[in-house]
């Protein structure tokens, strides 16, 4: 199922419509040729083998984009948030598959109109690039999260970069569950568990709520990420 069977809300993607474009500091060269479309948690935007004719912008919520392997197991390539582009990809089917984590906003764009528009517009084909460059930049910083020693390490760098997306540098907000986490960072559910609590018993961090933690030691966070 795409994000095209999705539900929508018309009333509800008119006004993140309205939002987005008043909130663009620099406007988005392609903007006008995508859609706003609402996608409720848990619900698929498109799978794997999937024609790539669109790729997708967050407004609001967090998406998944991931693996899902032949013995049933999910390795999650991406997390992507407000701002992020997910999707575009060289080939003429998706490789990976992508979902709601959250209630989702997107904004859904055609390839085929934006290429048409790369053609006669060079600042769309720089901004294309740029995209492309940032999946890349981001595709290398998770495979070198995956390269660290040590399960300690793997949440601790986890929980250091969801924290730059909260107002407060000492409080993570999660949208995901443990085993999304666990799926992200090549680990059991009970190892990213078992983490958590050491870090806590350490007076490192303090589980408040099953998606909320609070950083109480960041620079021994940072050590452990190092």
């Amino acid at each position: 199922m795409t994000v095209q069977l999705a539900i929508r809300t018309p009333s509800h993607a008119l006004k993140a419509r309205t939002d987005w474009m008043a909130g663009q500091d620099s406007p988005e060269p392609f903007r006008v040729a995508g859609t706003v479309v609402h996608v409720d948690e848990g619900r698929e935007i498109f799978a794997e083998g999937e024609d790539t004719d669109c790729f997708y912008k967050v407004i609001s919520g967090v998406v998944r984009v991931c693996k899902f392997l032949s013995d049933g197991r999910r390795q999650i390539e991406a997390f992507h948030v407000a701002g992020e582009i997910f999707g575009f990809e060289l080939g003429g089917e998706h490789i990976l598959s992508a979902e709601a984590v959250s209630d989702c906003t997107l904004v859904s764009y055609r390839r085929r109109n934006v290429e048409m528009m790369a053609q006669k517009d060079h600042t769309v084909t720089r901004h294309l690039f740029e995209v492309a460059m940032q999946s890349l930049a981001q595709a290398q910083g998770h495979s070198l999260l995956l390269g660290r020693r040590g399960a300690m390490e793997k949440v601790a760098s986890f929980l250091l970069t969801w924290a730059t997306h909260s107002t407060d540098r000492h409080i993570v907000h999660l949208a995901m569950t443990r085993q999304d986490i666990a799926d992200y960072l090549g680990l059991t559910i009970e190892t990213v568990s078992r983490s958590l609590s050491q870090l806590e018993r350490d007076g490192v961090i303090a589980l408040s709520s099953v998606r909320e933690i609070r950083l109480k030691n960041v620079e021994a966070l940072e050590d452990l990420a190092a």
